[in-house]
């Protein structure tokens, strides 16, 4: 049988796994009566996944199309997940390059193209949703000819394939429809075809010795460890011996206990399996992605998976707060290392040191959202977990210190502009680029460092009241720039330990914006709120109306409390300020001071300024 390896690629939310369940539903991967057909985002089987709408981690399934095994891969679309793109892609032979027919080419489009054709892989152009009003498929297709143009190193990489089509209706075609409706005859026939037509045969090199990268790992709990990836070269039969290369004297010989490929959304045992085709081995109980598995007799190396460095880097330790070990499981600085420990087997793009001067532990991270997803992980798990402000994380180059400096697209409505122009003007952003996208809609692409981006995404959605899309991609470190300290407003800091009144919070609500509403406990040196101005203040929202013999003091006027501006816990790393910490716990989030009291903070900042 042949084998068609492909990765399908795209900017986040231009549809690659709303394709994905078309394919599956239309080559019988389910029966008519399975609940299947009814679902939508069978990849994404993670609850953040399916909760933030994105692909987190890649996956692999297969379907089967006149007689020809298609492995599909499906890889996340946000930039701060690259690590995942990249440590996949050595299983593809071909890649399906997904771009929205309204929104074009975006800075992840470029990003995944680049790794694609880095790769050498055959690339397929899929105009998807071209069932927009705003749809522009001609247009978009021109451009994302001239980003194969910028991008392309030889000349195969320009000889692509290009279909248009809506994946959520599961249609593709050869050729634009003069006016598509969703009645419109249609189905996925044509990619396939350009599927077994472009993307090369993998299934070769089956006489050679056995060997295998290691791409991924997942865990079975009836066998324990697997580890999933391409086979390069050769057969392997259930109960061979195979040999891990670590690089060092340690290399042993293990046994292949179990071997399982893809069939729809299922793992199917098999008992042997061949070259080309994406398996899962059982057997090896230690190992690490980029390891490679091979015949005894010929223990031939691959070359390791690279990824990028991370350029964000926070600290996290055990919570310290007065309400420490209440709300969740795990507490201690050794669990907390263990779990981060057992996360980086996995997850390619994150780096972990410790901290000599304290129990709290250094993670570094290709990005917020990418930090932000391990920490509501943890979060879920049961930890109670201390966060620190997010740093850019610098390099010597030549002897001199460079930055991250990252491209930042903004599609806003015009009426925005000004507003979306002044806040980047604070933070030293140079505009590069802007043109309309439809009749009330504007793109703004800026270069700004990452440094001034920290913050940023809250602020702005914000400003334009949730309707603004933000995208980046990392164009490089560039020389120290100017950086915009203080872009936050100061803090309202809770002055007593107790439960939050209304008299109290009214009060407080006259000098800015309240994270809390009323019953409320909260603790001496929490952040309870925004101040208006640039100037922390400490403030009682536990204070109660002061009671006369007779009546309360100021009877008959009733205290109107705004409600709490709840934030998620994106929007709160965006939020901490130098001198603050996040307490995480399984139920709540707080934002605080790391000196609780006065007293504290005073002679911390004496201590700062005499520095």
């Amino acid at each position: 049988m042949n084998i068609r390896n492909i990765a399908i690629i795209a900017h986040v939310d231009h549809g690659k796994t709303t394709l994905v369940d078309g394919i599956l539903k239309q080559t019988d991967s389910f029966r008519d009566n399975q609940k299947e057909m009814t679902q939508e985002l069978l990849m994404d089987t993670n609850d953040l996944e399916r909760e933030k709408g994105i692909t987190i981690l890649a996956k692999n399934t297969s379907v089967s199309y006149k007689n020809e095994k298609i492995n599909i891969i499906d890889t996340p679309g946000h930039a701060d997940f690259g690590s995942e793109v990249e440590r996949v892609l050595n299983m593809a032979s071909g890649a399906l390059l997904l771009v929205d027919a309204a929104e074009g080419p975006l800075p992840q489009t470029r990003f995944v193209l680049k790794k694609a054709i880095e790769a050498k892989l055959k690339v397929i152009l899929f105009i998807n949703k071209i069932d927009k009003k705003d749809a522009r498929p001609l247009e978009v297709k021109h451009e994302v000819e001239n980003l194969f143009l910028e991008l392309a190193e030889h000349e195969d990489a320009l000889n692509f394939k290009i279909l248009y089509g809506v994946g959520r209706h599961g249609k593709a075609f050869y050729e634009l429809p003069d006016h598509y409706t969703p009645e419109l005859t249609g189905n996925l026939d044509p990619l396939f075809e350009t599927i077994v037509a472009e993307i090369p045969n993998s299934n070769t090199n089956i006489q050679e010795p056995f060997q295998m990268l290691i791409s991924t790992l997942d865990f079975d709990p009836y066998v324990g460890k697997l580890c999933i990836g391409k086979i390069n070269r050769g057969t392997l039969k259930k109960g061979d011996k195979i040999r891990l290369l670590n690089g060092d004297t340690s290399e042993k010989n293990y046994v292949a206990t179990k071997i399982f490929t893809s069939i729809g959304l299922k793992k199917k045992e098999v008992s042997e399996a061949y070259a080309g085709d994406i398996i899962a081995l059982a057997g090896i109980p230690e190992l690490t992605i980029g390891q490679t598995v091979t015949d005894p007799e010929k223990p031939e190396k691959l070359p390791p998976i690279h990824v990028e460095e991370p350029i964000i880097k926070i600290k996290i330790g055990p919570n310290t707060s007065p309400f420490a070990g209440r709300e969740g499981t795990f507490f201690t600085s050794r669990q907390i290392k263990e779990r981060l420990e057992k996360e980086l087997e996995t997850n390619m793009g994150l780096r972990l040191s410790d901290n000599a001067s304290s129990n709290s532990y250094t993670v570094y991270g290709r990005g917020e959202l990418h930090l932000a997803i391990l920490i509501e992980t943890m979060k879920r798990e049961g930890f109670e977990l201390e966060i620190s402000k997010q740093q850019v994380i610098y390099k010597e180059i030549d002897g001199v210190t460079c930055e991250p400096f990252e491209e930042i697209t903004i599609d806003i409505n015009k009426e925005y502009l000004g507003n979306i122009a002044e806040e980047i003007g604070k933070r030293k952003g140079k505009l590069i680029n802007m043109h309309p996208t439809n009749h009330d809609g504007i793109r703004l692409i800026y270069k700004i460092s990452s440094r001034n981006l920290i913050g940023i995404r809250s602020i702005l959605m914000t400003t334009t009241r949730g309707t603004a899309t933000i995208n980046s991609y990392l164009l490089g470190y560039e020389p120290l720039g100017t950086y915009k300290d203080s872009v936050r407003n100061g803090a309202l800091i809770a002055s007593e330990n107790g439960v939050t009144l209304t008299y109290g919070l009214a009060n407080a609500q006259q000098r800015g914006t309240l994270f809390y509403g009323p019953g409320v406990k909260v603790y001496e040196g929490m952040v309870v709120g925004l101040n208006s101005s640039d100037k922390d203040i400490e403030i009682n929202v536990c204070k109660a109306k002061k009671l006369t013999n007779n009546r309360s003091s100021g009877e008959g006027v009733k205290d109107i409390l705004e409600p709490a501006t709840l934030l998620s816990l994106e929007q709160y790393l965006d939020l901490i300020g130098d001198d603050e910490l996040l307490e995480v716990t399984p139920k709540s989030l707080r934002l605080r001071k790391k000196f609780l009291t006065l007293t504290e903070r005073r002679v911390a900042g004496r201590k700062k300024g005499a520095n």
